[in-house]
């Protein structure tokens, strides 16, 4: 159990990173425009699509309060995290990257914009990095065969 923790961890800590990284370059003005998408620095200060960002500074203790709400169900459900570790530690690193831009950059640094067919919201490295690791949960629980009681 402890090296997946471990693993866990270093996923995190991984996907914090790069997205960190990611962020700095466009915070450093990096700008690309095409026909397709579009990079480009956007401070979002709400959630997804913008929605609450009427909330204000509290919605970033909101989002540590969610976090802290995943990381108590990580710890009582074992099983459930033993089986997701990977997943577990991208959403963790993921939704960290967003809450730490909320206290430094004062709100999240959003810069893929999609618009081939459709306007997207504008999102980020670790938007797609929380959908992903939702999706292999969801993956996981599909194909695992359950234990007859």
């Amino acid at each position: 159990m402890a090296k997946k923790i471990i693993a866990g961890l270093v996923c995190a800590l991984i996907v914090f990173c790069l997205d960190q990284y990611i962020k700095s370059v466009f915070l450093n003005g990096f700008i690309w425009h095409s026909k397709i998408i579009s990079l480009y620095l956007v401070l979002n200060k709400g959630v997804a699509f913008s929605m609450f960002a009427f909330l204000g500074e509290s919605l970033k203790y909101i989002q540590i309060a969610l976090v802290f709400v995943l990381l108590v169900i990580a710890y009582y459900e074992k099983e459930f995290f033993l089986k997701n570790y990977i997943a577990v530690g991208m959403l963790f690193g993921a939704a960290c990257g967003n809450i730490y831009d909320r206290f430094v950059e004062g709100g999240v640094v959003d810069y893929i914009a999609w618009h081939y067919g459709f306007e997207f919201a504008v999102f980020n490295f670790a938007d797609v990095m929380i959908n992903f690791a939702v999706f292999l949960i969801i993956l996981k629980m599909l194909f695992t065969k359950r234990k007859k009681p």
